[in-house]
């Protein structure tokens, strides 16, 4: 562990004092302003043609759990590597992807914060808990390959997350909730007007008890609830400096604690991030901006057996750096072209000790390597009446150096040390598109585009436990891949309603699986491919203060393989389903609201042999929300109000388990 770094923040909040006051306040209007405060430039117009989505701030700050990875759920085909949320899955198991391009737990969908990639620099998770929905704006997802910014990486989708704007933040805002097993939740903003911006100042507190993962049969004297408790604190700055320009700087502390299955169990994971940002939407817009994350990661596991120390993987130092430079010059009404340089940077290192029985180090280990990219692309969207013609190319070159590995006894002696020669090669990806628009109505679009992803750190270098498997890393692996095609049709048969259809087609090559190689053991490897072809559905009607939202996504994914993985050829991947679905009917007028949200998962396996089943589940959630006063509302919450079994895992009959019935009442102001 390490100590808590507030020079980050401080960097970023420094100036901004002097730049607001040297700014003037926006001058009064009479209409709505045509530029808000705290956005990023607008989206161009070729992005639908990639099946673009978007999550709106009420529907992020509306759901039964308050967990944004939650509410992502809502789009078809995305999911994490377990079914269970950040409160009850270990951190490193938080990646994220879509269309069932899974194999194992790294993040295979590129997740932007702010334009800023938020996954862990040695691990690739995603790190939920840090995220609170009510400083959020927004949420679109793109599926696909990507070629614009930080594209590297986005073999699945892009997911991009936008901070709340002047316009969402009210000066003062916060709720507390009390929930089923001593859960408690706390957050509060304030947002004042500073000279011509603003700033915000937002922090969280969660805690619970938490529940059994394990089943009544397998619950032992060892056995423990799953007890979380994690914070964060957030800054967010604004200031323009002209009409046409802006500064937006970042900055996040958070900590997160969390015990699961076992007394002794327990991981933590801690983020010092900071960004700046300057916007400019002038002739030539301008988008740039540099970002520095420091991350950590421990993790303890206890033999069930014993249930005694096993491992302690008690230090992952991790850095990240980067930024990127965005011009869309001025070339003709009818175009928006994007021209731009990113870079990443990321290293970690990994401390962990081996315990006998007896309660002494055996064997300490230490490993780790960095990581990088620095890529060029340009995209040009072009509008040809009710035509979109979109396109776009990126050249990267990446790094993967300074690999080693490195073994000790207990009195310190080095028993086992390798050095991996460094690499480092070039690889270009591109996508193109086109929306076609038929009439108001009725809208059609294709697309196809390339992509890839480097391994983790923690996929070279680290191994882990989760008995009863153990999982080797693998210095050897190589890159993944991706090449896919798609198209659909999105149709607006009357007003407020629309109606969507994807179907697609995506080839990962060179996809990183956790294989069996003997029993209980897996090693991380390149297979073949993984295919996944399907059907992605989505809609939306409202009438008055009704509305209904659906999806459902339908992801036939197999694996590719041959030579001494042949038995997993024509496979389904590890943990993923070929059936999902969600569906959230919601009414709402003068401050009262009633939500709730129906979602499904189809059978899925644990492992690459498809011998732990995973049994399809449904669960409902329910929100209502009672106005008693002036900004001020009761909310009453529930998850899986029926209280359906959720398996999470089942590795050789040891199983664990999701959210169960969950309820909550709390208070908000907003």
């Amino acid at each position: 562990m390490y100590r808590v770094s507030l020079l980050p923040l401080l960097a970023l909040a420094a100036p901004l004092p002097a730049l607001a006051q040297q700014a003037p306040p926006p001058p009064p209007s009479d209409g709505p302003d045509i530029v808000v405060l705290g956005q990023p430039l607008p989206v161009p117009p070729g992005v639908p043609a990639y099946g673009s989505v978007t999550i709106s701030r009420d529907r992020l700050t509306g759901d039964a759990s308050g967990r944004v990875e939650d509410v992502l759920l809502d789009v078809a085909g995305f999911q994490q590597f377990r079914r269970a949320d950040s409160r009850s899955a270990n951190p490193s198991a938080q990646g994220v992807t879509l269309r069932a391009l899974g194999g194992n737990a790294s993040s295979r969908a590129l997740v932007l914060l702010d334009g800023v990639p938020l996954a862990d620099p040695f691990f690739g998770y995603i790190p939920f808990n840090a995220i609170a929905a009510d400083r959020l704006g927004g949420v679109r997802v793109t599926r696909g390959g990507g070629a614009g910014a930080f594209g590297a990486g986005a073999v699945a989708g892009t997911i991009e997350l936008v901070s709340a704007a002047r316009r969402d933040l009210p000066l003062l805002a916060g709720e507390a909730f009390y929930g089923s097993n001593n859960a408690q939740e706390v957050s509060a903003s304030v947002s004042p007007n500073v000279g011509g911006g603003f700033v915000s100042l937002s922090g969280k507190f969660e805690r619970g008890d938490g529940f059994y993962t394990t089943p009544d049969s397998q619950i032992t004297a060892a056995s423990v609830r799953a007890r979380y408790r994690d914070w964060s604190g957030g800054m967010r700055a604004v200031v323009p400096l002209d009409a046409a320009t802006e500064i937006q700087a970042r900055g996040l502390l958070y900590r997160d604690n969390r015990t699961l299955r076992f007394a002794g169990a327990d991981s933590s994971s801690q983020a010092n991030d900071a960004s700046v940002r300057l916007i400019h939407r002038g002739a030539w817009a301008i988008d740039a901006l540099a970002y520095v994350q420091t991350r950590n990661f421990t993790n303890r596991v206890i033999s069930a057996t014993t249930a005694k120390l096993t491992l302690d993987q008690r230090n992952t130092p991790a850095t990240g750096i980067g930024g990127k430079i965005e011009l869309r010059p001025p070339v003709g009404a009818d175009h928006v072209l994007r021209v731009g340089v990113d870079a990443r940077l990321g290293d970690g290192t990994l401390y962990e000790d081996a315990y006998a029985a007896s309660g002494l180090v055996t064997t300490r280990r230490t490993a780790g390597g960095k990581t990088s990219t620095l890529g060029a692309f340009v995209e040009d969207d072009w509008t040809l009446g009710r035509l979109v013609l979109t396109a776009g190319v990126r050249g990267d070159r990446w790094t993967i150096t300074q690999g080693f590995f490195r073994e000790a006894n207990a009195a310190g002696s080095i028993t086992t040390q390798a050095r991996y020669g460094d690499r480092h090669g070039f690889e270009g990806t591109g996508r193109a598109g086109a929306l076609f628009h038929a009439s108001d109505a009725i809208a059609l679009r294709t697309a196809a585009y390339t992509g890839f992803r480097l391994p983790t750190l923690n996929e070279l270098y680290r191994p882990f436990v989760v008995f009863p498997i153990t999982t080797q890393a693998n210095a050897a692996l190589g890159l993944e891949r991706l090449r896919g095609v798609e198209g659909g049709i999105d149709v607006t048969p009357v007003a407020r309603v629309t109606l969507g259809v994807t179907a697609f087609y995506n080839r990962l090559d060179g996809a990183i699986a956790n294989v069996t190689i003997a029993p209980n053991v897996r090693q991380r490897q390149n297979v073949a491919a993984i295919v996944a072809r399907g059907i992605e559905l989505t809609g939306h009607a409202a009438h008055g203060a009704l509305s209904l939202d659906a999806s459902y996504a339908y992801s036939d994914s197999r694996v590719r393989a041959s030579g001494r993985q042949a038995p997993l050829d024509g496979l389904i991947p590890a943990q993923s389903p070929r059936h999902t679905g969600s569906a959230t009917l919601a009414w709402g007028r003068n401050g009262f609201g009633a939500s709730a949200t129906v979602r499904y998962v189809g059978d899925q396996f644990e492992d690459d042999l498809q011998t732990g089943l995973l049994p399809a589940v449904t669960t409902l959630d329910g929100v209502l929300t009672l106005p008693v006063g002036h900004r001020v509302s009761l909310v009453a919450r529930a998850e899986n109000v029926l209280d359906a079994t959720v398996l999470t895992r089942n590795a050789g009959g040891s199983i664990d388990l999701g959210t169960p019935r969950t309820l909550w009442i709390g208070v908000r102001l907003r």
